[in-house]
């Protein structure tokens, strides 16, 4: 342990980095609390999504990092602000007309339009905690409902009452002055209405920790901020969260990375250290506009997975999280390879190396081996080529490449040839174009589909390869690449293609001379 402790404090990979940051903080004395916190934080206006996998996702790898560098226990808090008014009603709920007259009551007291929960609020919160159990992440859940209305938050309330100018002086900062006319940093929730109030303070009474107010009607109120009366607006409430809980850390998104000067005064204006803080980059879409969940623009986690693994999502993930990235259909397939080359490279790996690469941290050092016999693009390209309707088309080609394998003792990869079918049926498919051959192509494909009828050597995927290369030197392709582009156009329907010689290899020696023949005959254009 020690010596992988030793190498783990100088590893590269960002949950590391990370980690040591933390470990930092307690460098002079462990925390007084037992244990180091990490947080994320969810807005149950809306379904859970990638964004959110993503976060936990990246949360746990630094938090495994953490303990392979330390021995001081962690845990990982999932926050759900489910308090937070609802602002709109959103237009993917059942019985959307009813929620109209619960506007800016905190979603825990809006009627759960599914009707399968106390309300709106915990039927999110029910399935926040699905989603997240599903993907069997270990985390402690925090409602914010319960946080304030229990009194666990009553103590930083009370002294936000007191502190109440300071904390209000970072705030009006940052806002437009017709803004800071209105604004406070508390809300109270309305005694009689029980709406969320965005309305000035006459009055902060720090000594008996109360507000004065008034309402929309002019009606002037006076109410405690401690027992769920009055909540913090956002800002306030990510700081004070911090500080009441103790946070060591919490990522967001770079939408968030201007307010962090302000949760961090927050939080010390309350008392606390800020935690340390990690700001990702956030997804854009094909045409390189950041993803939405109002907009439904880019990739849903059911999506990826109806066409991957979850390892595979991992991967994505992990990959330069400060780098803004496509998250969309096709960088899938480019994905499920990369992570089984990852799987296979580990294996060969000295430990300093293992703890660089992305599968240490997907699987949180219990690596798996890799049972893709054929890889991914690969799967697709033999989809292509066969038309498959099912996967069993594809494990016909397998088992004569691989004959040891099967569904059964290949899972991973009976998995995966299921996910190629549906993504050549959904993505592949429509968008092929074939094209006739020229005429050095149609002589070149002709002594191709010759030599492969009279090779007596080996048909492994070398040979085959120098046997492909052969013919297009011989029919003067320059560059070389210009013939096994048309080797894709003609036969694939594609612009680029996988190695060829494997092709042959995986689909078939006789196969690929009944492909060559229907191309050269103007069946497949």
């Amino acid at each position: 342990m020690s010596e992988l402790r030793d190498l783990a404090m100088s590893a590269k990979a960002w949950p590391f980095e990370e980690a040591r940051r933390i470990l930092k903080r307690y460098e002079k004395a462990p925390p007084e609390k037992g244990h180091v916190l990490f947080e994320t934080g969810y807005g149950p206006s809306g379904l859970p999504h990638i964004g959110t996998f993503g976060e936990v996702l990246r949360t746990t790898m630094i938090r495994r990092a953490f303990e392979t560098l330390s021995d001081i226990p962690t845990r990982l808090i999932c926050f759900s602000d489910d308090m937070d008014g609802m602002r709109k009603v959103p237009g993917n709920v059942p019985n959307a007309e009813m929620l109209h007259e619960h506007l800016q009551k905190p979603l825990t007291a809006v009627p759960d339009p599914f009707g399968t929960h106390e309300s709106f609020g915990h039927h999110n919160n029910a399935m926040l905690r699905r989603f997240l159990d599903t993907f069997g992440f270990e985390y402690e859940f925090y409602s914010a409902t319960e946080f304030y209305k229990s009194g666990k938050f009553d103590e930083i309330l009370l002294r936000a009452a007191e502190r109440y100018d300071d904390l209000m002086k970072i705030m009006l900062k940052s806002l437009r002055e017709e803004r800071r006319q209105t604004y406070s940093i508390f809300l109270p929730i309305h005694p009689e209405t029980g709406r969320v109030l965005y309305v000035p303070m006459k009055h902060v009474d720090a000594a008996k920790g109360e507000i004065t107010f008034d309402d929309e009607d002019g009606r002037e109120w006076t109410l405690p901020v401690t027992g769920g009366q009055v909540k913090l607006q956002w800002k306030p409430d990510f700081g004070a969260r911090w500080a009441a809980l103790d946070v060591d850390f919490e990522m967001y998104g770079k939408d968030h990375s201007t307010n962090t000067p302000i949760y961090d005064g927050i939080c010390r204006v309350l008392g606390n250290r800020p935690p340390e803080h990690f700001t990702y980059e956030l997804f854009l879409d094909d045409k390189g506009q950041k993803i939405s969940k109002s907009s439904g623009n880019g990739i849903s986690i059911d999506e990826w997975l109806s066409y991957a693994s979850t390892e595979s999502l991992s991967y994505f993930m992990f990959q330069k999280p400060k780098t803004a990235k496509r998250l969309y259909f096709d960088v899938i397939p480019k994905a499920v390879d990369e992570y089984h080359q990852q799987l296979r490279a580990y294996a060969t790996q000295e430990p300093a190396q293992q703890l660089n690469n992305p599968v240490h941290h997907i699987h949180a050092g219990k690596v798996p081996a890799s049972d893709m016999v054929v890889t991914f693009s690969m799967l697709l390209n033999l989809a292509s080529a066969s038309s498959a309707e099912d996967k069993e088309t594809l494990w016909g080609f397998i088992r004569k490449y691989a004959p040891d394998a099967t569904p059964e003792t290949h899972p991973g990869m009976d998995q995966a040839a299921g996910h190629a079918v549906r993504y050549f049926q959904d993505f592949v498919k429509p968008s092929k174009v074939f094209r006739a051959p020229t005429e050095q192509e149609h002589a070149a494909m002709l002594d191709l589909a010759e030599r492969l009828r009279t090779h007596d050597g080996s048909h492994d995927d070398e040979e085959l390869q120098s046997l492909v290369f052969a013919v297009g030197k011989a029919h003067g392709f320059e560059p070389l690449r210009d013939w096994f582009k048309a080797l894709y156009e003609v036969l694939l329907g594609q612009s680029q293609g996988p190695r060829f010689g494997g092709f042959i290899a995986l689909y078939g020696v006789a196969e690929t001379i009944a492909l060559i023949e229907k191309g050269l005959a103007g069946e497949l254009a």
